[in-house]
């Protein structure tokens, strides 16, 4: 053998050996990353003792501010059967289905299946309430005594079914602020609201374990977090009381339904938000029945529609910012105006004469306002719309929130017209939430926060706190004050219904056509009354919406007093004193240091 093949020899035995070592360890590597492969080995090394099953954590709870417990957690069961010990699946499968109401042939399929290296177990029923489980339990003791040992045969024995206890949802405020809330399935998924919006932090991490069927073994059963819990900016008695009052102007008005949002405009806190229909959460299963097809779970954040006139509060407010026209600026009113080949007309068809902006608002002029766009010009008339919000999401932590629809110069299908009707919230779609949102910066010295409605995090035992955002400054501070001045006025001169007695507020009046494929018909319109107060230091911001009412198709008589009735709960409930207690308390305090 030559030198040369000799050093090869050496050579390549030398590289082996050192490889293997590297290879050694690389495969010790991925079986400790690879769950698969540990798992395998658990498996192989326990045989028939153990089950893979995945672990679900305790859902985290829902509060309100005060720690009222809006969604919580009970014990329920899964029912199963440990296919090794079942000897007759027809008892088994007889059993669930007449006390648990599950499909027989299913159960029976399941009860029947051969125990594998992969399929010990199989679930039948889960999230089963005590009370079945307890008819459950008297069965199999009453059937112990037939153990007959021999698998097959026609003697009724229940071995084989067992039953787990584990965490489900409950709701114990029933239909309370459910449109807010949303639900869990029984798959441990979050639907709608807050379940929906922050499922994954409620619901925390699961595991897959292998469980132990020997029961001196359970011990070795790895805990799992639970998964972080939230507390609203809700007030459970505010939430109440909407609700009701909601429910009582529907009934009264004859609407198709209604809406009521509260807000604190210096925070974007979201007391109360209700609407219709509402459902009890823990009957989560009715879902489809409460809301037929297209019917939105919570109009408030996923319904947009024509606003109409409490629209141009937010006209005015732009043109007054870009001085495009103050106060006592004055015009005109002949009952008509022509913008973009189209004429304008006022609701009732009528001519008012001289003006000034108290006065168009007082009046809720459509013409006036579209001559205010015009003054304003289409590129900031949409510049200033787009900073209020309108068109875009304004982020509130709920699922389901729609964006609404503003068009503008450059779109396909935006006309000339457009900046005429958009003036007065005709051609707008847009949500109960931006609506609020938008005139929350006049209620807020221009200041626009983000609506919230998520106020801490409790994960791990620590709570921190949501900070509240500001998504915007559309207007100056002397622009919202003018503006709150002027709709304060305005409500006090034509002794609105949504005046309260001891307390100065502002607000605006809406009335809106519906569009048809035809038109506009005024046969059907959307009633709303967006307001705030104390005028001069504003706690609150309500929004009203009624959906075709009956009695009146006018906001002025059917949504101004539901906003007047909603105040009159809240300035108790927020503990507010009339306005001039309020200045005597203050006054009285002195100059501070």
């Amino acid at each position: 053998m030559s030198q040369k093949e000799t050093t090869w020899r050496y050579s390549f035995v030398g590289a082996l050996f050192a490889i293997l070592p590297l290879l050694i360890v690389l495969q010790v590597f991925r079986i400790q990353v690879d769950p698969r492969q540990s798992e395998k080995i658990m498996i192989e090394s326990q045989g028939w003792s153990s089950f893979k099953k995945t672990i679900q954590p305790a859902r985290g709870l829902l509060y309100d501010r005060w720690g009222n417990l809006l969604a919580g957690n009970r014990t329920v069961y899964e029912v199963g059967v440990e296919l090794q010990f079942v000897e007759n699946p027809q008892t088994i499968a007889q059993t669930v289905a007449t006390i648990l109401d599950v499909d027989y042939a299913d159960a029976y399929t399941r009860a029947s299946l051969e125990p594998s290296d992969t399929a010990v177990y199989a679930v039948l029923a889960d999230n089963v309430l005590q009370a079945d489980i307890d008819k459950l339990s008297v069965l199999i003791e009453q059937m112990s005594d037939a153990y007959s040992g021999g698998k097959g045969d026609n003697l009724p024995s229940l071995r084989g079914l067992v039953y787990t206890p584990h965490l489900g949802r409950i709701y114990p405020e029933k239909t309370l602020a459910s449109n807010i809330l949303g639900f869990v399935s029984r798959e441990n998924r979050g639907y709608f609201g807050v379940e929906e919006r922050f499922n994954e932090l409620l619901a925390g991490k699961t595991k897959t374990v292998l469980v132990p069927l020997d029961p001196n073994r359970v011990q070795e059963i790895p805990e799992v977090p639970a998964g972080a819990s939230l507390v609203l900016t809700i007030d459970r008695e505010i939430q109440r009381e909407m609700e009701a009052l909601v429910d009582s102007a529907v009934a009264e008005s004859g609407s198709a339904s209604g809406t009521i949002v509260v807000m604190r405009p210096q925070t974007g806190e979201v007391l109360a938000l209700a609407t219709m229909p509402r459902m009890d959460l823990n009957e989560f299963w009715r879902y489809g029945d409460i809301y037929p097809k297209d019917t939105p779970f919570n109009r408030a954040v996923s319904q947009a529609y024509e606003p109409g006139s409490v629209y141009k509060i937010l006209t005015m407010a732009s043109a007054l910012d870009a001085g495009a026209v103050t106060p006592e600026t004055v015009f005109v009113d002949t009952g008509q105006i022509e913008i973009g080949g189209t004429l304008i007309y006022n609701w009732n068809m009528g001519a008012w004469g001289p003006q000034d902006m108290t006065g168009c608002l007082q009046h809720s002029l459509n013409v006036c306002l579209a001559w205010v766009a015009t003054q304003l010009g289409p590129n900031d008339f949409y510049r200033y719309m787009q900073a209020f919000g309108i068109g875009h999401l304004t982020g509130v932590d709920l699922a389901g929130e729609a964006t609404g629809r503003l068009k503008a110069p450059g779109d396909n299908d935006w006309y000339a017209a457009d900046l005429g009707t958009n003036a007065f919230g005709q051609g707008v779609a847009a949500t109960p939430i931006q609506m609020a949102t938008a005139a929350s910066a006049i209620a807020n010295g221009g200041v626009m926060m983000a609506p919230q409605i998520v106020r801490s995090v409790i994960n791990s035992g620590y709570q921190h706190n949501i900070d509240q955002r500001v998504i915007g400054m559309p207007i100056k501070p002397e622009t919202a004050n003018t503006l709150s001045e002027i709709l304060a006025v305005s409500l006090e001169t034509e002794s609105s219904d949504a005046l309260i007695e001891g307390y100065r507020v502002s607000g605006k009046t809406g009335t809106a056509e519906i569009p048809t494929p035809f038109g506009y018909t005024s046969n059907a319109t959307n009633a709303s009354f967006v307001g705030w107060g104390p005028t001069d230091d504003p706690q609150f911001l309500v929004y009203v919406w009624l959906e075709k009412p009956q009695s009146s198709v006018w906001g002025s008589i059917v949504a101004a007093p539901v906003f007047r009735r909603v105040v009159e709960k809240l300035v108790v409930l927020l503990n507010i004193p009339p306005d001039a207690v309020r200045h005597r308390l203050t006054s009285s305090k002195g100059p501070q240091q």
